[in-house]
């Protein structure tokens, strides 16, 4: 036996693009908001969470280590905790060229965990979201206003 689980521990699932549409789309003031046919979601029109499928320049540069599966791509609060994630996981977490100096990080979809996932949703959209929406969110109060 797994500590008090009788059944062995829990195994946590691979996320999908239903549960990044699930998360993202949940948060308040959100809406999807597909640029050239790519998903990507904003909050007040400011992108937090993004379909990012992989450029020729960025298949170079990632050589034999580049992702064939769904690539999310999310708004971090700065390049520290960008690092830090590298740093964290490199099977899940990953950048190109095109974003050095930008605070945002690539991830393999099918290789980070549900929960995981949208811890770093949410991350993101209060990372973007105004002041007043973020503390309202953050209170567990419900914001005023429709999604714009």
């Amino acid at each position: 036996m797994d500590g008090d689980r009788p059944y062995g521990p829990i195994v946590q699932g691979m996320a999908t693009w239903d549960d990044v549409r699930r998360t993202a789309s949940g948060l308040p003031e959100t809406v999807e908001h597909p640029g050239q046919g790519i998903p990507a979601w904003r909050v007040k029109d400011r992108p937090f969470a993004w379909d990012r499928p992989l450029r020729r320049s960025d298949l170079k540069a990632l050589g034999d280590s580049a992702p064939d599966g769904p690539v999310l791509a999310v708004r971090v609060p700065d390049l520290g905790v960008k690092e830090a994630l590298l740093a964290e996981d490199a099977d899940v977490y990953f950048t190109t060229p095109h974003f050095d100096g930008y605070p945002s990080i690539l991830m393999r979809l099918d290789r980070i965990g549900v929960d995981d996932l949208e811890e770093l949703i949410v991350e993101a959209w209060l990372d973007r979201a105004p002041k007043r929406l973020a503390t309202e969110y953050l209170a567990g109060a419900r914001p005023r206003g429709p999604a714009a």
